[in-house]
């Protein structure tokens, strides 16, 4: 019996393929949480920035219910 492997390149794939394999299928979601709030980035014009803005801390929860208004939700 050889103490190397006749192939390295298959001996390494061999060893570090079941770690680096992606589990099959989709994971599970987990449950959302009703009234939680997400981080996103989004790009919007510094005029409408400054708008919501203005009238100082809050702008977020403005520009989120405009948002929703909008959405007819």
């Amino acid at each position: 019996m050889a103490r190397r492997p006749t192939n390295p390149l298959d001996a390494a794939e061999a060893v570090f393929k079941p770690a680096s394999a992606k589990p099959a299928g989709r994971a599970a979601e987990a449950p959302r949480i009703p009234g939680t709030r997400e981080s996103v980035t989004l790009r919007i014009e510094s005029d409408v920035l400054e708008y919501f803005q203005a009238d100082g801390p809050g702008w977020q929860d403005r520009m989120a219910a405009a948002l929703r208004a909008a959405a007819g939700l």
